[in-house]
């Protein structure tokens, strides 16, 4: 007889997780990647990985020692500014030796999961079309090159604007009416030595209104700075007559929408190397599920994409090891994609209703809840009904 095939759509956080899990236990697994190499973009900013999801995720897979080699749990520290002055209102330093939520690069951790599977196992350059479930309980999958391949299950984990989601679910993402501006330091800590002295190992935030500025360190002297700017319409910058590619200009608008505000935090927008990328943040329908379609499911912003407060990535990992770990204990493919479903739904809703009050709280008090924030995210996560 031979062994079930199944395909993974997109080589990210979960996907990758749930890949290596599968090939741990010699069960065969095909990613297909639309990117055409793993070198393709920049991954993105720092992560913090929790102990509860995201670390348990990386020993469930066997990876969790060599997360341990490049994760930094210095920058665990928080920093909370006032606008006006710079001054320091608020700070979370970690104990030594704690070890809760250290952060890694998210291109790191992306690189680790890819070294550990064999050569040949993501596909690069394969850009999805379709995913068609068929009555015979698989699943076929369409490509824009025009080739199409059949799998007992396909698993979508294929990001916020999934091509996978709609076999199972009509739902989209929405705009929150949040957006958040990007830009970014090389070496900073050689050339602009007050603004590492300012931000610390960790990260930083100030916070006005609607409007926050922060700064997150990466590895090897990177900075990640971002405005955030909540209930904002989109287009916001092409509405004031702003080409969003001209570094310049943005830059000269983002100065003025901080007007009053401490030169030291205005010189992380002032003096940054990097151009200005625009994120609008959107979400799916908190409580996102479906019903169950044989030959298909979803992990990862997939499944519920929700703002970016920390827990997104360890969601996708958690759900990228629970899948493999399901499968490879449960006789019936369909069978494991159903059990899978029944735990990574209640949990994604807890997530969800979790999320909504954190936000709350944060608008609240950010400097005295931020702790509250996190351990009510991670308590949800570990019991979805304790709503």
């Amino acid at each position: 007889m031979s062994s079930p095939r199944v395909a993974v759509i997109g080589a990210g956080l979960g996907g990758l997780t749930c890949a290596r899990g599968l090939q741990a236990y010699g069960y065969p697994v095909t990613v297909f990647e639309r990117e055409a190499s793993a070198a393709a973009r920049p991954q993105g900013g720092m992560l913090d990985l929790h102990a509860p999801t995201g670390q348990t995720a990386l020993r469930v897979v066997n990876l969790f020692d060599r997360f341990r080699e490049l994760a930094r749990p210095e920058a665990q520290e928080l920093r909370m500014l006032d606008p006006g002055t710079a001054a320091l209102v608020h700070q979370e330093k970690p104990v030594e030796g704690e070890y809760y939520a250290p952060e890694i690069d998210r291109g790191q951790l992306r690189g680790l999961l890819l070294d550990s599977l064999p050569p040949g196992t993501v596909h690069w350059g394969h850009s999805l079309d379709t995913v068609t479930a068929r009555d015979d309980g698989t699943a076929s999958v369409s490509f824009t090159d025009g080739t199409t391949e059949v799998f007992d299950l396909v698993i979508g984990a294929d990001g916020a604007w999934s091509r996978t989601r709609p076999a199972v679910s009509p739902a989209t993402p929405a705009y929150t009416g949040n957006t958040l501006v990007e830009t970014f330091f090389d070496d900073v800590d050689t050339r602009h030595p007050a603004l590492a002295d300012l931000i610390g190992p960790g990260s930083l935030v100030a916070g006005a209104g609607r409007t926050m500025l922060g700064a997150q360190r990466n590895s090897g002297g990177h900075v990640r700075v971002t405005a955030d700017f909540d209930g904002i319409p989109l287009g916001w910058l092409e509405t004031a007559g702003i080409d969003p590619a001209d570094t310049e200009a943005v830059r000269a608008h983002l100065l003025a929408r901080f007007d009053g505000w401490h030169g030291r935090l205005l010189d992380l927008i002032r003096r940054s190397d990097g151009g200005f990328v625009i994120r609008p943040i959107h979400v799916l329908p908190s409580g996102h599920t479906w019903d169950h379609v044989p030959g298909v499911t979803l992990l990862g912003d997939a499944a519920h994409l929700l703002p970016p407060h920390g827990i997104g990535a360890n969601l996708a990992l958690i759900d990228g090891s629970d899948l493999a770990t399901i499968i490879v204990t449960h006789a019936e493919l369909d069978e494991a994609a159903r059990a899978y479903e029944n735990i990574m739904l209640p949990r994604a809703a807890a997530a969800a209703e979790a999320d909504a009050e954190v936000a709350v709280l944060m608008d609240e008090d950010p400097a005295g809840n931020a702790g509250t924030a996190r351990e009510l995210l991670n308590e949800r996560l570990l019991n979805p009904g304790t709503a």
